[in-house]
């Protein structure tokens, strides 16, 4: 043991001997530790004018009784005072951004005196700090307990400060690549450089330590909600087949809540929710912090921060001149992902914004609006006109390889039952407006004649006075307006809109038995209760019927079978087949089993519907039936295009002759080469086929008021 050692082992006995006699060391000031502002200076300040004979004797006290560093020409200088050693040991120890060299003066002159944690804030101080003493005032209120551990573990200290800087640094390269569809989730997409880092990087390295502060958060806050929008962009890719629009897409949110509680029931539903905000709110400031501590890196690295951004960027600038890309996937390895999606998402706001004007001036020309109702549809006059919706029967179910043998083969055997029947039939394809969910957009296109894309237009169509195929013919007079809608379990004021007498929805049709996930009634018993409520009854006028099917909506478990028509009941039967079907949770592990319950969902459908027109259809039924949109993107490979097929189904030659010219395939299978047409175009070739002439008015209609002038025979016969 040296002289000096031991000397300083007698000084801290004797310290400890009068604090337990109540009194400070040495006299020393109250509220000055012995590694005060004075050892500081002490260790900070050559000794240079060493007194004669001080070789190899202990330096002399301190007034603060702390023992001083001996002279030059004395103890070596390994064995410094131990304030000196505190210090090196939060320097080299600390983590990054919290040392006394920190951003912003993170340490402040607590930790430049040696870790004792009465720092004064003041972060120009002794500490070499550059900020203007707020955070070196937070810094050396915590930079005593800090201290302590980095003092007896250095190396652990060190390994967790580089450890985290590492994590963040990986977290916001991680944010900036991600893309926001699963299928371009792939390892190549994080190999990749890029670009919002690189001038990320520069720009936190030239502002001044308060606004690096303040812009670390903002930019670490901004990307955090970045990257939660991407996580719901991929949702949104995974059902709708395209990204969330920030304007329009709210609303769907409640529909994708009542989705998840009929999947999974109403305790998964609210734990899910709750999850969900939680891991938002903890991804936020995760990334907030994330871009501060790299912040606090790039201020006190400026030069290697300087090197490695010139470095990166001129290497993104000959990737994105060359266009070199990474994989068989061919991503490009100069990235500005988060910079286009961003670019993108501004532009389709602007574009909402403008939408509704432009739709407002499409409304605007209809050249059915002030014709007659004598004039409209006076071939289907004495006719049962029956629209009919399969959810999510989509060109996939009948193209798709693995898919369409299966259906295929059911549309085969329901042609030649209907032919036997005595009903002729001819197909098509319409292109839909949506994907994967949105039904009630096709729906409002088809019956409207308008292209209603968004929520924004069918909420300002819905509170218009479109003169919808429905309210065609309920202008006529002559029919009464009815509506099966087994999907629905709450008020639907659209019901209104479309001009329907009665509407029965899965509350009004006598079901009794379970629902099968998202659907409340399967299609067979909806079917029946149409036939048991009102097709059936002898003294019915004619009518204009729109069913819309829902057993093949999506999960597509557990689903129903055919059952014999006399013995449905009220629904109990379904119980048995319910409970021996497959659960949501099993099917969707694996992508091929949810295309296989598909295919049976759309079999059961087509079925059911088929066998419907032909035990109780008759010489004067007309039906009409389509998909509304294709499925979800699990289902169709990611496939782009958005056609269903639609099919015209009759007894009475006269009504087949009317579309002969449509280029149509006959049967119940459209060829694949077969005429497509926009689906908003549906409605003028239907009434134009069938006998209604255009207004010889001014062809304008509007999209709010009323015109009920024109149609004052719409209320004859409504249901009170």
């Amino acid at each position: 043991m040296s002289l000096f050692t031991r000397s300083l082992k007698q000084q801290r006995n004797k310290d400890m001997a009068r604090t337990e006699k109540g009194s400070t060391p040495d006299d020393a000031p109250p509220g000055t530790s012995p590694d005060g502002p004075d050892a500081a200076e002490a260790e900070g300040t050559p000794d240079a004018e060493a007194t004669p004979g001080a070789e190899g004797t202990p330096g002399a006290e301190s007034k603060s009784g702390v023992t001083e560093k001996p002279g030059a020409d004395g103890t070596p200088d390994a064995q410094e005072a131990p304030a000196a050693d505190t210090a090196a040991a939060d320097e080299s120890s600390a983590p990054d951004g919290e040392t006394a060299h920190g951003d912003n003066g993170d340490s402040g002159a607590g930790d430049a005196g040696g870790g004792d944690g009465h720092g004064d804030g003041h972060g120009d101080g002794s500490g070499g700090g550059e900020g203007d003493g707020t955070d070196g005032a937070d810094a050396g209120a915590g930079s005593g307990a800090d201290a302590g551990w980095r003092e007896r573990r250095p190396t652990a200290a060190r390994t967790v400060s580089v450890t985290v800087t590492v994590l963040a640094a990986l977290l916001v390269v991680a944010a900036l690549l991600l893309p926001n569809a699963l299928y371009r989730l792939t390892p190549n997409a994080f190999l990749r450089i890029p670009v919002e880092g690189i001038f990320g990087a520069v720009l936190l390295l030239v502002l001044p330590p308060r606004a690096r502060r303040w812009t670390a958060l903002a930019v670490g806050t901004l990307l955090g909600l970045v990257t939660i929008l991407k996580f719901i962009d991929m949702g949104f890719y995974s059902v709708l087949a395209r990204p969330f629009d920030l304007v329009l897409d709210w609303i769907l949110f409640d529909d994708a809540h009542s989705f998840l509680k009929d999947s999974v029931g109403e305790t998964g539903a609210v734990f899910a929710v709750i999850g969900i905000v939680v891991l938002a709110i903890v991804l936020v400031v995760l990334m907030a912090l994330a871009v501060r501590r790299l912040s606090l890196v790039i201020a006190r690295h400026g030069t290697a921060t300087t090197r490695t951004a010139l470095a990166l960027g001129t290497a993104w600038i000959v990737c994105s001149v060359f266009g070199l890309q990474t994989g068989s996937d061919n991503v490009n390895v100069a990235s500005r992902n988060t910079a286009l999606l961003l670019q993108h998402r501004v532009e389709a706001v602007q574009a909402g914004w403008k939408d509704e004007k432009a739709f407002a001036k499409e409304a605007r020309v209809d050249k059915f609006e002030g014709t007659p109702g004598d004039k409209l549809v006076p071939e289907l006059r004495g006719k049962n006109v029956i629209f009919t919706f399969i959810e999510s029967y989509g060109r996939s179910a009948i193209e798709d390889p693995e898919i369409a043998p299966g259906v295929d083969s059911v549309l085969k055997k329901r042609t030649a039952a209907l032919d036997k029947a005595g009903f002729a039939s001819k197909s098509g394809w319409l292109t839909s407006p949506i994907s994967g969910a949105g039904s009630w957009m096709g729906h409002s296109t088809l019956m409207s004649g308008l292209w209603v894309a968004n929520q924004q237009r069918y909420r300002s169509l819905v509170s218009s006075d479109r003169l919808t195929l429905t309210r065609a013919f309920r202008r006529t007079g002559d029919y009464r307006m009815v509506g099966i809608m087994p999907g629905v379990r709450r008020s639907w004021p659209e019901g209104k809109f479309y001009g329907m007498d009665h509407v029965y929805d899965s509350h009004h049709l006598g079901y009794e038995g379970p629902m099968f996930s998202w659907s409340p009634v399967p299609d067979q018993f909806s079917l029946k209760a149409f036939e048991r409520l009102e097709h059936g009854k002898s003294d019915h006028k004619p009518m204009m019927a729109t069913i819309i099917l829902a057993s093949s909506h999506n999960p597509w478990s557990p689903l129903p079978t055919m059952l014999p028509w006399n013995k449905l009941g009220d629904g109990r039967v379904y119980q048995p087949i319910h409970d021996a079907g497959a659960r949501p949770t099993e099917v969707w592990k694996d992508p091929h089993r949810v295309r296989t319950q598909y295919k049976k969902a759309i079999e059961y459908s087509v079925q059911s519907l088929t066998e419907y027109l032909e035990r109780y259809g008759d010489k004067d039924t007309v039906l009409v039936f389509l998909g509304d949109h294709q499925p979800v993107p699990t289902v169709t490979g990611g496939a782009k295009n958005k056609d269903v097929p639609i099919s015209i189904v009759a007894k009475d030659k006269k009504v087949m002759d009317q579309v002969s010219d449509w280029g149509w395939t006959d049967g119940l299978k459209p060829e694949h080469k077969a005429p497509v047409w926009r689906m908003d175009k549906f409605r003028d070739r239907f009434m134009t086929a069938y006998g209604s002439e255009p207004d010889s008015g001014p062809k304008s209609g509007s999209t709010s008021g009323s015109s009920e002038k024109k149609d004052k025979d719409e209320n004859k016969g409504k249901d009170k």
